[in-house]
């Protein structure tokens, strides 16, 4: 059996020695050092001045949507636009702090969100949550000019993407902020972990506040004194003085650890990823029986997990049937969002995603990852076959 995943993490034995060693020493196992370590390299590795590292990505989510409220920037009930093709956690934070998702269709040779689908929302939305799913885009730089002229928030999930380029750009940097995830079964695995991405000064003070109960002493120490000053606070009774809503997300100083342990991987593990996509590309591009991606206006596509859309639901049957047994796979991440209970339960308005809906019925996914040896890589194009 060809599984999602095969290790905790990339070199295994070796980062488990490492982390052995590690706990054995620290003195500190709370959010310090290491965690503040691992921001300051991730952002020069992604291209962003500013990087807060949270304890999932869910979790980086729901401190991006909640940090945007607290800067007024986002109002409760304003409207966001999510990708229809997406991930529960990219659109229940909207939901839970009281904002009003717009479910957008997808491109079935994209799979996501393009400017076409986009268009007719673009009166109506006061941000976009913009999920890059699997490695894959659209036309982001147009979505990206297309929000910058109506004044649209634009927003990037990113965790599925880490290392794709387009247009000269890492996918997670064409939004105001991105959001990355370190779960186990995504590009760098901290075993869970997450991080919000920005280049606003503004709002990388207001995510620092919102990760911990909304407390002052994570702040860098002129902003620290400047809030104190404009809210009257006195040194002592700033240890306990909450300036917003706010939450526990933190990470531990062992997810720190991880992530920087992990890193220096990152064009390893981006590289294997990205040949083997071409490998299964290939393979899916010269059977009828599939819908192959469009994908030249990328540099590169950095997966986790390789798409299958197949043209109709007896092929989709037929290729589920080869594949179950011998290979792990999943539906393509959850498929139509708008299909799943929780939206019906908390969200009024319908909406009509055919593209979204057509890849939910129709399409599975099954492992890139950066352990896959030679003889599995040719079974699954083996399974490509008509």
């Amino acid at each position: 059996m060809i599984k999602l995943i095969k290790s905790t993490f990339y070199h295994e034995a070796e980062t488990k020695e490492k982390l052995i060693d590690f706990i054995r020493s620290a003195e500190i196992l709370s959010m310090s050092d290491e965690c503040k370590k691992f921001e300051t390299a991730f952002t020069r590795k992604q291209g962003r001045k500013f990087a807060v590292l949270v304890n999932s990505g869910s979790s980086a989510n729901l401190l991006l949507v909640q940090a945007l409220l607290n800067l007024g920037k986002l109002k409760k009930g304003d409207k966001v636009g999510i990708s229809a093709l997406t991930w529960a956690t990219n659109v229940m934070p909207l939901i839970q702090l009281g904002l009003e998702p717009v479910a957008i269709d997808c491109e079935l040779n994209t799979l996501n969100v393009s400017s076409r689908t986009l268009e007719p929302y673009l009166s109506s939305i006061k941000a976009l949550f913009l999920t890059n799913v699997l490695g894959f885009s659209s036309d982001i730089d147009n979505i990206q000019r297309l929000c910058s002229d109506k004044n649209i928030i634009f927003l990037e999930d990113n965790c599925e993407s880490l290392g794709s380029r387009v247009g000269g750009h890492n996918l997670g940097n064409f939004g105001l902020a991105s959001t990355f995830s370190f779960f186990v079964g995504h590009h760098l695995s901290l075993i869970e972990g997450g991080l919000v991405c920005t280049d606003d000064e503004d709002l990388y003070n207001a995510l620092l506040l919102a990760r911990a109960h909304s407390w002052d002493r994570n702040l860098p120490m002129n902003t620290q004194r400047a809030i104190r000053q404009e809210n009257n606070i006195d040194d002592f009774f700033a240890r306990y003085t909450f300036y917003d809503l706010g939450y526990n997300l933190r990470p531990t100083e062992i997810t720190g650890f991880l992530g920087n342990t992990q890193l220096p991987y990152w064009d390893e593990i981006v590289k294997i990823r990205v040949s083997n996509f071409t490998t299964f590309h290939n393979a899916i591009s010269v059977n009828d029986d599939f819908i192959p991606l469009a994908v030249s206006h990328m540099e590169l596509v950095s997966n986790f997990a390789m798409p299958v859309l197949c043209r109709d639901n007896d092929k989709f049957i037929k290729y589920r049937k080869k594949f179950e047994g011998q290979v792990e796979i999943r539906p393509i991440i959850a498929g139509d969002i708008t299909k799943h209970p929780f939206w019906s339960k908390y969200v009024s308005k319908s909406y009509v995603c055919p593209n979204a809906s057509f890849i939910h019925n129709n399409g599975f996914y099954f492992a890139n990852n950066p352990e896959l040896v030679k003889e599995e890589v040719d079974l699954l194009c083996s399974l490509l076959k008509p």
